[in-house]
């Protein structure tokens, strides 16, 4: 896939713009099971089946919260948000690859802008996207619900059929698919992101964004 073909880049966050490996998103999971701790009185296991049975049922642990619990989502945000992204390293190959790769680049998250700004900041990447679409913006309804990539399509003037989604849950790609995206499912070992994997609606695969992005470039300067 050549770069000339598309004119805007949405990607993840978590588990997207950094490897999974670096654990980052396991700090957020643990401040969830206490948020959900203190708020019901209840012990860790507990509290850790509550969030991933809300997860599971509602596509996220905050949507699950607010449907089921009336749970204001600020506070909720700011608390498992509060993690030390100190862990993950700088990436100046991927600031390098993001500067070389022609086009709009778009941030599309189920977390908030506050936390993109700490990871993109840590990460050194900040300052190449032009939007950042986040889970407030998408009114707490998360991905894969197609309602926001409706919305965010709207919200930016994209032309879906000369727009990529990079993703680490592959089915987060099927709404990007069904409006034409071309999509891009960055390879996970975690059951959650591996759901929808093998349908027509990933239509490249991955090891990471570093390789992904290695790809464009090189082949676009090629061409």
């Amino acid at each position: 896939m050549l770069a000339k073909t598309i004119d805007c880049w949405i990607f993840d966050l978590d588990n997207t713009l950094y490897p999974a490996r670096s654990n980052l998103f396991v700090q957020v999971s643990a401040r969830m099971t206490e948020f959900i701790k203190e708020r019901f009185d209840l012990e860790h296991e507990p509290a850790r089946e509550l969030q991933r049975d809300l997860f599971r049922r509602h596509g996220t642990t905050l949507r699950g919260l607010m449907t089921e619990h009336g749970v204001d989502p600020a506070p909720f945000l700011d608390f498992v948000h509060d993690i030390d992204v100190s862990i993950i390293d700088p990436a100046p190959e991927l600031d390098d690859l993001l500067t070389r790769l022609p086009g709009r680049k778009v941030i599309y998250t189920n977390g908030s802008v506050g936390h993109f700004e700490r990871v993109a900041k840590r990460l050194g990447v900040d300052h190449h996207f032009d939007h950042v679409y986040d889970i407030v913006a998408s009114d707490y309804s998360p991905k894969p619900d197609p309602v926001p990539y409706d919305k965010l399509i709207r919200l930016l003037d994209i032309d879906p059929t000369r727009t990529a989604m990079v993703e680490d849950m592959a089915k987060n790609l099927k709404p990007a698919a069904d409006l034409g995206m071309t999509t891009v499912w960055l390879k996970s070992d975690f059951d959650w992101a591996t759901d929808g994997a093998d349908q027509p609606h990933v239509h490249h695969v991955a090891e990471d964004v570093i390789s992904f992005l290695r790809t464009v470039v090189d082949s676009d300067a090629q061409s």
